[in-house]
């Protein structure tokens, strides 16, 4: 259930995307990150196991590569960075170390490669024909995010002390206080535009699964952190997001219900690619 970390400006599919701080500073609490980012729904995995089961290449801390292991496929972690490698690793996955767009797979296909919270920091191109390099013919790329709805009274009080305490954050904060499905179509858009542009797939559809998940105060404030507009947040700073963020839901009776859609972008490997 991990939620997409909002992106200081939309990128074009062309344009290069080097890591950014933002994108690197994940692995600086990766127990955390693996303790309180959310699943994704029972319901994703399994449409995307039917329909391409096997090898699969995914990771970050290996929330989305446990699920599949589960649902039995046999996992190899690829991730930019070794904290989060070396986290997954304890859970049980086979990780390298490496930017996907330049990872060697050292002759290896696979089946599937599933990207949970990730490929919107990844050339769009790039990133589409390393999958159809690596995938076997009429294997599946999908990309594929958690978006999420805060009740008002919790987005209204976390817009309200993000513009106190970051007025100049590089980051949308209307993104961080309150997706929207609509918000999304601009990342699933430019992840299909890289797909046709790579070449190689079919044209890429676009599933959504909506889920809803029960949040105490303690848990959400425990995930909060874990956003990429608070990961670099000096302590003091952060300790005010937290402490508004947690009045709203103390009056809220200390817990909240959060409405989420995931949305995956996938295609499958013509046997021309």
């Amino acid at each position: 259930m991990p939620t997409l970390p909002p992106e200081p400006a939309p990128r074009s599919a062309r344009e290069p995307q080097l890591p950014c701080q933002a994108a690197a500073s994940f692995g600086a609490d990766a127990e955390r990150y693996d303790r309180a980012r959310p699943r994704y729904p029972d319901a994703m995995v399994r449409r995307i196991v039917t329909a391409g089961p096997g090898t699969a290449v995914g990771c970050g801390t290996g929330i989305a590569a446990r699920q599949f292991q589960a649902a039995g496929c046999r996992v190899l972690g690829v991730d930019i960075d070794a904290r989060m490698a070396d986290l997954a690793r304890r859970s049980g996955v086979e990780v390298e170390v490496a930017a996907f767009e330049r990872w060697d797979p050292a002759g290896r296909a696979f089946d599937v490669v599933i990207a949970g919270q990730t490929w919107h920091w990844l050339d769009a191109v790039a990133g589409a024909a390393k999958a159809g390099r690596v995938l076997r013919p009429g294997g599946r790329l999908a990309a594929f995010w958690n978006v999420f709805q805060l009740p008002p009274e919790v987005a209204d009080a976390s817009a309200a002390v993000c513009r106190r305490v970051l007025p100049d954050s590089p980051f949308n904060l209307q993104a961080v206080t309150q997706q929207t499905r609509d918000g999304y179509q601009m990342v699933c858009a430019r992840v299909a535009d890289g797909v046709r542009e790579a070449g190689g797939f079919s044209e890429p559809a676009e599933w959504r699964f909506d889920w809803e998940w029960t949040y105490t105060r303690d848990a959400w404030l425990d995930q909060l952190p874990t956003h990429g507009a608070f990961t670099q947040l000096p302590s003091h700073q952060l300790a005010e997001v937290l402490e508004a963020v947690g009045g709203a839901i103390d009056a809220m009776g200390g817990s909240f219900t959060m409405r989420y859609a995931t949305v995956a972008v996938t295609a499958r490997r013509t046997d021309t690619a």
